[in-house]
């Protein structure tokens, strides 16, 4: 990717395919329960409706979300001047990238992760985990929060809140049109008894069921690029990448190490703790194929050649389809290339996503 411009075409485009396929599905679905059922309602009324209900769904999905996000991570707000350094460093941040400056939380967790949430470009928060302040050093930290104001540049939330609620209405309809159909229907319809209502309002659940695991994979190839692309922003805003480099295998480690089970609210860290986990374990399975020079320890050069191998295994390509973050062997290359593209040329801002 180019420039901002093309990162936004590219954004268009994957959330114009879900929409599409979701309106086409909310067409079907339509058909299907009009047919189904013994209302005098023809499938136009039907789709109206089904498009209300979708559309309400999304915008309690929007408003609701910061307030769970809040609840569930038990995030405290600092209070001015509570820690100099890191307000100082985020309105400067904030103020190269041409953003308003965020409100500052943070997150009662050892374990190093941060994330940013909000339903609006001008009420933002960036949420800290205490253990991302613990266990990295300040300029790393400064990476991740590069990393975190690159996600309110993109309005990433905004838009991945909005995306979401898809596969959801689809996830929705699915259990309710295999209930309906287990218990008979909602009628004869009208084209027959009792049982083909049944196998009308199965069919819209089948439907709804396809749509669903389409809708999320794309959901989730959006959530990948837009972390690739808040990792290049943040090498840029920063002009130090190999910091936030050091920082994304830092945070990988640490959160391999975490007993707790991940967050429910994952997709929203710079790192998900799943992934991390899983991608450590598939390392350490072969711990000694990887320890190139056998001093029991894996360097760093030996960690990244070890998670690129593993990455290149079929089983690493089929999950990857499932994850809401690319690799992290993938991010630490990119953010090498763009340091070597920084080394030689300085930093190009009209290339800012090149390698993305």
């Amino acid at each position: 990717m180019g420039n901002l411009a093309q990162l936004k075409g590219t954004m268009f485009f994957t959330i114009l395919i879900t929409l599409v396929i979701f309106f086409g599905f909310i067409v079907v679905v339509s058909f299907f329960i009009s047919y189904a059922t013994d209302l005098e309602l023809d499938s136009g009324s039907i789709l109206i409706g089904a498009l209300i209900l979708a559309l309400f769904f999304m915008l309690i999905q929007f408003a609701i979300s910061p307030s769970i996000v809040r609840w569930s991570t038990k995030l405290r707000y600092l209070q001015p001047g509570e820690n100099a350094w890191l307000e100082g460093m985020v309105a400067k941040l904030s103020q190269q990238a041409g953003v308003k400056t965020p409100r500052l939380a943070i997150v009662p967790d050892r374990t190093p992760n941060a994330f940013v949430f909000g339903n609006s470009s001008n009420n933002m928060t960036l949420a800290v985990n205490q253990g991302l302040l613990d266990q990295l050093k300040e300029d790393e930290i400064q990476g991740v929060i590069g990393h975190e104001i690159g996600h309110i540049r993109h309005k990433d939330s905004i838009i991945m809140t909005f995306m979401s609620a898809v596969p959801l209405v689809a996830f929705v309809i699915v259990r309710m049109a295999f209930g309906f159909g287990v218990v008979g229907g909602m009628g004869g319809g009208r084209r027959g008894s009792k049982n083909n209502g049944a196998i009308y309002i199965i069919l819209a659940g089948v439907v709804a069921l396809i749509v669903y695991f389409v809708a999320q994979l794309l959901v989730l190839r959006l959530s990948r690029l837009r972390e690739s692309y808040a990792d290049a922003f943040s090498a840029y805003l920063t002009a130090a990448p190999r910091e936030l480099e050091s920082a994304l295998a830092r945070i990988t480690y640490g959160l391999s190490l975490s007993p707790e089970e991940p967050h429910g609210a994952r997709a929203l860290y710079i790192s998900d703790p799943a992934l991390a986990k899983q991608e450590m374990s598939q390392v350490m399975e072969h711990v000694n194929q990887y320890d190139l020079n056998k001093d029991g320890v894996l360097d760093e050069h030996e960690l990244e050649l070890a998670m690129e191998q593993e990455a290149k295994s079929r089983w690493g390509n089929l999950n990857r389809a499932f994850a809401t973050h690319p690799p992290t062997y993938k991010r630490l290359q990119l953010l090498r290339q763009i340091d070597q593209e920084i080394q030689s040329r300085g930093p190009q801002t009209a290339n800012i996503y090149e390698h993305a």
